[in-house]
């Protein structure tokens, strides 16, 4: 059997290519081998660091007699949802429709045309609470295409037509401020006082909608949106789901008060933590909130940062197959490495009981005080990394994806040029590099690439918005002109290939040009990682207050008639329209830009650059440089030999500002 695995650019792929299952890779081929067999596609679709994705591989996919039953009766195809998430999202949707549910690992039967006739997520090796084992939901699918093909064939159909109707369009709705104060007010009563965050379990870490009731917040002076962002950042830095080690957050807490949390840490999640984190400390001025914006910042240098300079899609929930094994401790383990004395205080400051909080007697690690001595914890805190990196560790998903990279090198830039960290813009910069010159082919994008290979798959729409947001940002924290020519190219590409021809301001997810799929997605909600849609309108609005007059005016066109096609999901939705919701508010600013002129070194200059940045609201554009240096700067001219600050709102500006005082005026 011909190991089809082995060349994949996916961990999650490579995962899979020992197994006895003939894998194939989502390729015209396998729909091709599937119509001259007669049989369906039996398709699979997981991640690498998804926990039950491993379960059901060891279970099912390395069984031998299971293995020998799909092969003879499917076409099998492995697919890396990060990788292809045009394909994820298309059968998602199909599995929630018939299932109520969905996640992974994602399991769909289809016609040898795409179609999907069932679909479910995982399964057993045996019967279980009224499931199916998956023996026997492969022999049952087998039976039905054997016996009923056509009604198969026909439901399949049936199917593909009923989800293309509910993926249709929204219609235009204006986003005006009775929207955006309706949508902060409709977080109230969703808002967990107790524990912070939305909801009850599993709780995930709402950075969007955090972010965007922060900026409502700085526009309208709102105590209840501040409140409920503030209330949800102090209880997730507290909780386990914040490694109190190491810096940076698992994905989700399977309880409602952030203590067990579900281990994996991915890039987008800790990229928006990081900016969020950033922009609250800015805010605030609080040291803890600057503190935890630091530390991400390095879990994702010290962690996440490949050999090329990008930035590795996750680490794995599992180590050795077992969830949490690096993480968890119990109180005699910490006497261990500490003494009893220090031991007994860090039990009681991390919450590692007797009991226990996770399992088998092992407790999860919170802050539950502020350190009495912060000298005190920063030994204990050393010596505790220093012994759990002697542990197993989880493994790691080093594919190095477009648009989370993006959302890295914008968060980076960000905050390190808001607290003056060099070392985080350079890390930007080589992640920024690697993409531009590894993933942009022919003024295309490439989704992924691994070891330095760009892999196959097309960028989707995410990967242009996203990385185009954050070589602004880039752009911005170090005045190179290549990123935001870069980022404009993107723009332009986005807007000729992937906005949707019939429907002024609508986007789909995949280009005109890309693989056909049973139908075109395109999906407007924010949900783990902003949607194609809000990133690529974000970034349309950022490079419209960036350059020159020639594109201006086009991109904030653009970016408007994008938000408005999102107005119906912001009012219904809000927490599904987080970031969306975000870039209104940039809107209702103006959008808000703040060019400082003058030469390197200058400290008045400098001056007003921190000012700026840390008083300006979030979604403003920032950018300082010398006269006629970059777009924003051109024709602005230094006051009476001074470095000057010009402010502008919507392209009406202040008259230029030679003093910090005066900036602070004008921003507010």
């Amino acid at each position: 059997m011909a190991n089809r695995l082995a060349d994949a650019t996916s961990p999650y792929l490579l995962q899979h290519a020992g197994n006895p299952v003939d894998w194939r890779p989502w390729s015209a081929a396998a729909f091709a081998e599937a119509r001259r067999r007669d049989v369906p596609i039996l398709l699979s679709v997981g991640y690498a660091a998804c926990h039950w994705c491993h379960v059901m591989a060891h279970e099912s996919f390395e069984d031998t007699e299971i293995a020998e039953l799909m092969n003879a009766k499917f076409v099998n195809v492995k697919v890396d949802r990060e990788e292809r998430p045009d394909v994820d999202a298309v059968y998602m949707t199909a599995t929630q429709a018939m299932t109520g549910q969905g996640g992974w690992p994602m399991t769909c039967f289809l016609t040898p045309d795409g179609a999907p006739f069932h679909c479910g997520t995982y399964y057993p090796p045996s019967p279980r609470q009224g499931m199916p084992s998956f023996r026997q939901l492969v022999t049952a699918v087998d039976e039905a295409w054997t016996s009923r093909d056509a009604d198969v064939r026909e439901a399949g159909t049936r199917i593909v037509a009923e989800l293309a109707k509910q993926n249709e369009v929204l219609p235009v709705s204006t986003v005006d401020d009775e929207v955006l104060a309706g949508a902060a007010a409709a977080m109230l009563p969703e808002y967990d006082r107790r524990h912070g965050g939305f909801g009850t379990a599993p709780k995930f870490p709402p950075s969007m909608v955090l972010e965007f009731l922060l900026r409502h917040h700085e526009r309208t002076r709102s105590v209840e949106a501040l409140s409920i962002v503030e209330g949800s950042a102090d209880a997730m830095a507290a909780g386990g789901i914040h490694d109190q080690l190491d810096g940076g957050f698992a994905r989700y807490s399977v309880d409602a008060g952030w203590v067990v949390p579900h281990f994996e840490k991915m890039l987008y999640d800790n990229a928006l933590l990081l900016r969020l984190y950033t922009h609250l400390a800015l805010r605030t001025s609080s040291a803890r909130h600057r503190e935890v914006a630091g530390q991400t910042a390095e879990f994702l240098l010290r962690r996440l940062r490949t050999a090329e300079g990008g930035f590795a899609a996750s680490l794995d929930a599992d180590t050795d197959g077992v969830e949490g094994l690096t993480y968890a401790w119990t109180p005699a383990q910490l006497v261990d490495v500490l003494g009893a004395d220090d031991g007994a205080w860090a039990a009681g400051l991390l919450g590692v009981t007797e009991a226990g909080t996770f399992e088998h007697g092992t407790s999860t690690l919170r802050m539950l005080r502020e350190p009495e001595v912060p000298a005190r914890w920063t030994r204990v805190r050393e010596r505790l990394l220093a012994a759990r990196d002697a542990r197993p560790q989880p493994g790691r998903d080093d594919k190095v994806v477009t648009a989370w990279n993006g959302l890295a090198i914008g968060a980076l830039a960000y905050a390190g040029a808001a607290f003056g960290v060099a070392r985080w813009v350079d890390a930007a910069s080589g992640a920024a590099t690697l993409v531009a010159d590894l993933h942009l082919v022919d003024g295309r994008l490439r989704r992924a690439s691994r070891d330095g290979v760009a892999g196959t798959a097309a960028g989707v729409l995410e990967d242009y918005g996203c990385l185009a947001e954050g070589l602004l940002a880039l752009h911005q924290a170090t005045g190179g002109t290549r990123w935001l020519d870069v980022a404009v190219g993107l723009l332009d590409t986005a807007l000729a290939r992937f906005a949707d021809t019939g429907a002024e301001g609508a986007f789909h997810d995949t280009a005109d040009d890309a693989d056909a799929l049973v139908w075109r997605p395109s999906d407007p909600s924010d949900n783990a990682s902003p949607s194609g849609a809000s990133a690529t309108a974000s970034a349309l609005l950022t490079a419209s207050a960036l350059v020159g007059p020639d594109r201006a005016g086009t991109y904030r066109a653009a970016a408007e008639s994008a938000v408005g096609r999102a107005g119906l999901l912001a009012g219904r939705a809000p927490r599904f329209a987080g970031h969306w919701l975000s870039v209104a508010e940039a809107l209702r600013q103006g959008p808000l830009q703040v060019a400082i002129v003058g030469q390197d070194g200058d400290s008045r200059r400098e001056a007003l650059v921190d000012a700026a940045l840390r008083h300006a609201p979030g979604g403003a554009v920032v950018l300082a440089g010398s006269p006629d240096d970059v777009p924003l700067l051109a024709d602005r001219p230094l006051v009476d030999g001074l470095a000057a600050a010009y402010v502008c709102r919507g392209y009406v500006c202040d008259r230029p500002v030679t003093e910090v005082a005066e900036l602070l005026t004008a921003l507010r």
